[in-house]
């Protein structure tokens, strides 16, 4: 375990390098935290509890900071698939036309309880902050409520009642984000919002800029209005608005990449000189290598940047329960050794 040190994370933020290698992660699996931190199990029902025991876990993993969402700001949906592997992107619709979409029971961020983050910060080590993230976002939240298929349709079929869910959940996340920011602890914020798959964005990149990004620019101006660098999480292939999201977006660092759509090595040589590159090690590659080839690519990353900086190392996405724990640790081990 090192002492934490936020200022090291904020220069990779501010395309810099730092003073030594800095870790970063959106967020691992209760069994982890329990392991990091030395205990049985994180405990339920106790949000003080569980929440010390995350802090300590991510300082103790080399972590300068911990993740957390601000408040208990949700967007409910149905959920039929609850608890299986799979689920379509169509089971979860609630609003379907202006009669559901008026009876929906919308949540006011001003009446949320914000206390996770004092909770959270009782256990900092010196020199941690929080990182805060939204319950998904505005493009994740809007199809979850129509469903993806029923927002496809309802883009073409009525433009108007689509525009009106997307500002919905987008002007309660800015406002999320807006009282998030206002505790001191908080160093920084994750605007988490999946945008792609495989191959392109989910919605066109003139749909994007027409629906999505208003919000985006608004949160991350919030952001830096509160002094705090802006990180997107977002998933799938985004070329085709990679310089939108630099140049018009502003977001100062960008986290999630895959292997099959564009390996962080790459990615570090596109737009490292421009945006902070953020994890990377593609979590297939994670779970199915050998710990002595993860630490290999993970050191290599590191020589990559030496000089340079704008980089930090991280899996590609997360850290669920089935990534081997030994090759997680073999990946930090290169930051840490």
């Amino acid at each position: 375990m090192r002492n934490p040190d936020f200022d090291q994370l904020r220069r990779v933020l501010d395309h810099k390098e730092p003073g030594r290698a800095t870790l970063f992660e959106f967020f691992l699996n209760d069994k982890l935290y329990a392991r990091l931190a030395e205990a049985p199990a994180l405990p339920q029902g106790d949000l003080g509890a569980r929440q010390r025991l995350v802090v300590k876990a991510f300082a103790v993993a080399g972590y300068d900071y911990v993740t957390t969402t601000p408040s208990n700001l949700t967007f409910p949906t149905q959920d039929a698939q609850h608890g299986q592997s799979s689920r379509s992107m169509n089971d979860t619709a609630v609003i379907r036309d202006r009669a559901t979409l008026a009876a929906y029971p919308w949540q006011d961020p001003d009446k949320a309880d914000f206390s996770v983050l004092e909770k959270t910060a009782a256990g900092l080590l010196k020199g941690m902050k929080i990182i805060i993230y939204g319950p998904c976002g505005v493009l994740e939240n809007t199809m979850a409520l129509m469903g993806y298929e029923g927002l496809c349709l309802m883009l073409a079929d009525d433009p108007e009642l689509a525009r009106d869910v997307f500002d919905a959940v987008g002007s309660r996340l800015l406002r999320m984000y807006e009282i998030g920011l206002q505790h001191p602890a908080v160093g920084a914020a994750i605007v988490n919002d999946d945008w792609g798959f495989a191959t392109q964005t989910m919605l066109s990149p003139a749909q994007m800029r027409q629906y999505i990004f208003p919000w985006q620019r608004k949160m991350v101006q919030a952001i830096h209005r509160a002094g705090r660098p802006a990180i997107l999480h977002s998933c799938g292939q985004l070329e085709a608005i990679m310089d939108e999201v630099i140049d018009d977006l502003k977001f100062d660092g960008k986290h999630s990449y895959e292997d099959k759509i564009l390996p962080v090595e790459q990615a570090y040589e596109r737009w490292g000189k421009r945006l902070a590159i953020l994890g990377g090690i593609d979590l297939d590659f994670v779970c199915r290598s050998a710990p002595a080839a993860v630490e290999a690519r993970s050191r290599a990353m590191f020589e990559r940047s030496r000089g340079r900086g704008s980089y930090a190392l991280g899996t590609g996405n997360s850290v669920p329960e089935y990534v081997p724990q030994e090759n997680y640790f073999a990946m930090t081990r290169a930051a840490l050794a």
